[in-house]
């Protein structure tokens, strides 16, 4: 894998900050969907660390599990005795640890499992500095290097009117006044922004100045609308990197139960529409030999401006299988097959 590096503030965007193909993701060190053991969590970021070359990129974020994979991934580069210049870390802030009380967390409660402590969202200059703290107190020694607001579209969406839903975009905005302080003093290197909502990114991307973008649940071969694919060739253009991530729409695309962090139900118009196109995409899929997560990469990582696939995994062995899915070989007509079939849109320009 190639290597990753940030680099002086005063260098272009498009030469300031450089990824590898494939960012690891640190969600299920958070416990999502099932509860892992030290033991298999320390396997998954050796893995990584080895799979990682010189330098290795985690993305992690407070809420996932509550500052559990924040925590994780600090106890498991120390116990493996990572030198901190040999990984970057990326931490998406707003949401803050908290104690547990009742015995279930508020924090998707249903997704995150076996966990200690809650979270809230704290979107704000203050609240943002204080995620940010306590994310490196939760590291313990490894301090991130790539910062940016989590989550900032769910926040709007809590907005009950237009008054507070502009009072909740100037949070944001003062959220991204704290980020910018904390670049300019040199304790993070970019700043980006990430959300499932790309249409809040691009709001974003116009107000503020941004290093880095990552998309969650938008780009994938089951949704690529033509103003996404705009959106990112507008970023491209001003040198801003775009990260994918979630290109399997919550792990439904390659055979999980759930899309975009929610469990479908077969008996419904929705929930058979969706059975009927991974049946239809599995069977192609399997009369061309290929695998499904490799054709899910494939099409996530080939859009002009896309630089890196954030690859997220329960197991151990599955890192190198990530890692090499970025090398996989479609053939044309798969393709072809794809939007003849109506599984993928048939103007889509990049397959």
């Amino acid at each position: 894998m190639l290597g990753a590096s940030v680099t002086s503030n005063k260098a272009p965007l498009s030469d300031r900050l450089h990824l590898p193909p494939v960012v690891f993701g640190t969600s299920g060190l958070g416990n999502l969907f099932v509860a892992l053991s030290a033991s298999e969590k320390l396997g998954i970021v050796k893995e990584c660390i080895h799979l990682g070359d010189a330098t290795t990129v985690f993305d992690s974020a407070g809420k996932y599990g509550a500052g559990l994979a924040l925590e994780s991934l600090g106890q498991c580069l120390k116990r493996l005795g990572v030198p901190p210049e040999q990984v970057v870390i990326s931490n998406k802030l707003g949401w803050l640890r908290t104690e547990l009380q009742g015995g279930r967390p508020h924090l998707e409660g249903s997704l995150w499992k076996d966990l200690k402590h809650d979270a809230v969202q704290q979107i704000s200059y203050a609240g943002i500095m204080e995620c940010y703290e306590q994310g490196n107190e939760l590291l313990d020694g490894y301090t991130p290097r790539l910062v940016s607001v989590h989550d900032p579209d769910d926040y709007l969406a809590g907005a009950t009117d237009e008054r507070q839903a502009a009072r909740y975009y100037d949070d944001i905005l003062d959220a991204y006044a704290a980020l910018h302080e904390l670049k300019r003093l040199g304790k993070v290197q970019a700043v980006g922004a990430s959300a499932r909502d790309w249409r809040v990114l691009r709001r974003l991307a116009a107000d503020v100045d941004l290093d880095w973008v990552m998309l969650a649940n938008s780009l994938t071969l089951r949704s690529h609308p033509n103003e996404l694919l705009a959106f990112i060739g507008e970023l491209d253009r001003k040198g801003v990197v775009v990260i994918n991530a979630a290109v399997f729409h919550s792990g439904f695309l390659v055979g999980g139960s759930f899309y975009d962090y929610k469990p479908v139900v077969p008996d419904t118009p929705g929930g058979r529409e969706l059975f009927q196109w991974r049946a239809d995409f599995f069977q192609l899929c399997s009369s061309y030999g290929i695998k499904p997560a490799e054709a899910c990469v494939q099409f996530a990582y080939k859009v002009p401006g896309v630089k890196s696939i954030a690859l997220n995994t329960s197991r151990p062995k599955r890192v190198r299988e990530n890692v090499q899915l970025t090398a996989a070989k479609i053939p044309r007509e798969f393709w072809y097959e794809m939007k003849a079939k109506g599984l993928i849109h048939k103007g889509y320009p990049y397959v």
